[in-house]
């Protein structure tokens, strides 16, 4: 795991990315969260947040960048610092998306101890879970993955090639899907109880961060 980033000119630790003031608005807002390597952060990360903010009804997106995928080899990982930088940059000024790195400090990077901090510490966000169709396909091996279905609303994302696949998976995983748009009402109204999913199948987004690397980008 890196080290927590400096700040220019100082000997204080850049806490920002681990516990931003954002956590502690008590404005009741819903939240997608999108986490990932973000190894490094592209045009397909941007098509999700949109697709997922105006499908639902999102106030806010926050991607989460994970010091390391325990899924993922740790081969060709940017140092987390340069992804952070990477992904604010990208982001630009798109102030709807927050970048953070909730698990900074947390030995063991997994999705369902993540959920449990953040709706633990902002209890009055109404909290989404968006992911592509690819990684709905391998699901099944993250850490706990029935107990994260059973925490929050999930929003499948669509992607070129997992289409089908994902479908079949949900349908063995998931349970309760609903159409994308009721999701968003039935969050916005404090209704949509776990476990209840969407697959969000509008206009498919064919960049990867694989196939950037592939292309000889390094951050």
């Amino acid at each position: 795991m890196d080290k927590p980033v400096q700040l220019e000119g100082a000997n204080v630790v850049h806490r920002r990315h681990l516990t931003p003031c954002l956590f502690h608005d008590t404005r009741r807002r819903s939240v997608g969260l999108i986490g990932g390597s973000f190894n490094p952060a592209h045009d397909g990360h941007l098509h999700m947040a949109e697709l997922a903010r105006k499908t639902l009804g999102l106030d806010e997106i926050w991607w989460m960048v994970t010091p390391q995928n325990p899924l993922k080899p740790s081969v060709d990982m940017a140092l987390l610092k340069h992804r952070l930088a990477h992904a604010r940059k990208f982001v630009g000024k798109r102030n709807y998306i927050r970048v953070i790195a909730p698990e900074l400090e947390s030995r063991e990077n997994y999705t369902l101890n993540t959920l449990i901090l953040l709706q633990k510490i902002a209890p009055r966000i109404n909290f989404f879970w968006i992911m592509g169709a690819d990684n709905l396909v391998q699901f099944g091996k993250w850490y706990r993955h029935r107990d994260i279905v059973g925490r929050i609303p999930i929003a499948v994302i669509d992607r070129p090639g997992y289409s089908y696949k994902a479908l079949s998976v949900g349908r063995y995983i998931l349970s309760g899907r609903v159409p994308a748009r009721r999701l968003g009402k039935l969050e916005r109204g404090n209704w949509a109880k776990p476990p209840i999913w969407c697959f969000i199948s509008e206009r498919r987004h064919y960049a990867s961060a694989t196939a950037l690397r592939a292309l000889g980008l390094k951050l």
